[in-house]
């Protein structure tokens, strides 16, 4: 559903203009951290998430666990998981043999992880796009005849490390294709960190032109060049309502040289409260969310909201620091 852009004075709530934040902290903002983190500290991280009011958090992922050491602990943490809270912890599935193990650990919803670039692709999953597509098939109807909610990431929408940069077009076929697949919602990730806002501008005009709906597009954007914050405000004003963060700015790619971490769920949350749209998402206690997790990873807090804290505009005093 097309929905208005935000009026100039940033007064989105007066026509309670909702956002939502998919967080990916735990899965893809742990699983490219040099420090492995226990079960017990995922659990203690998702339960703070949850705390803060987000309501989408991707919580593992079910891949090898010699592919991605960090996050071998899914079938555990997911069988300790508390559920029924209103809160939906997607997985990532890359295969039957992971399709298989989500069932088993009594999950109800999956992502599935192409790109928009073969060589990308390869590097990352071993497989063209097109092959990727195929074998994702499969994972996708299976699903569905569970009843569980699906997402499909298209990774180096803007820009490939291997191959240098993406048309738009390029991702938008990936992600048409994902949607004929059955998915629920399309993730455009700018998984280096390239783009810039008219860039996001030409993709999401191109995507709705060419039928995807904006209620299932959203964007995935690292903050690699320092632009993540700009691009959602020109996914905002395209009428995208839907953004993925991690807590704490965590995470990169482990096949994607030089990706820095994602765009920080409390810069985001700072950003969308100011210009006056619902999210229903605490930054405080995403605050302590993200201290929480950066000292369970022995690393300083550098995300910007991170360090500064929030503001109270009738003090002028900084919040959420601890």
């Amino acid at each position: 559903m097309d929905t208005p852009a935000p009026t100039d004075d940033g007064d989105a709530t007066s026509r309670g203009e909702r956002v939502r934040i998919y967080e990916v902290g735990p899965r893809d903002g742990l699983q490219n951290e040099p420090e492995p983190t226990t079960t017990n500290q995922k659990l203690e991280f998702l339960a703070l998430l949850a705390a803060a009011g987000l309501r989408e958090i991707e919580a593992t992922s079910f891949v090898s666990p010699r592919a991605i050491p960090q996050l071998a602990d899914a079938d555990a943490l997911m069988a300790r998981l508390p559920r029924g809270s209103g809160v939906r912890y997607p997985v990532l599935v890359p295969n039957g043999r992971g399709l298989e193990r989500a069932e088993a650990a009594g999950v109800d919803a999956i992502a599935v992880f192409t790109a928009a670039s073969d060589a990308f692709s390869q590097h990352n999953i071993g497989m063209s796009v097109d092959e990727s597509l195929a074998a994702f098939e499969p994972l996708v109807e299976g699903a569905r005849s569970h009843g569980w909610w699906t997402r499909g990431y298209v990774s180096t929408a803007f820009g490939c490390p291997y191959t240098g940069r993406v048309e738009p077009a390029r991702a938008v076929d990936v992600g048409l294709h994902l949607l004929d697949l059955g998915v629920d919602e399309v993730s455009f990730g700018d998984t280096i960190g390239v783009a810039v806002p008219q860039q996001v501008d030409k993709l999401t005009a191109l995507a709705v032109a060419r039928g995807i709906p904006l209620d299932r597009l959203a964007y995935h954007f690292h903050d690699t060049r320092g632009t993540a914050l700009a691009n959602v405000v020109a996914g905002l004003a395209n009428g995208v309502r839907c953004f993925d963060a991690a807590t704490g700015g965590t995470g990169g790619c482990p096949y994607a040289p030089g990706a820095a971490g994602n765009l920080a769920t409390e810069d985001l949350v700072y950003l969308l409260d100011g210009l006056g749209y619902e999210h229903g998402v605490q930054l405080d206690a995403v605050l302590v969310a993200a201290r929480f997790i950066t000292t369970a990873l022995g690393k300083p807090l550098t995300t910007k909201v991170g360090q500064a804290g929030g503001w109270d505009p009738a003090t002028g005093a900084a919040t959420g620091r601890g």
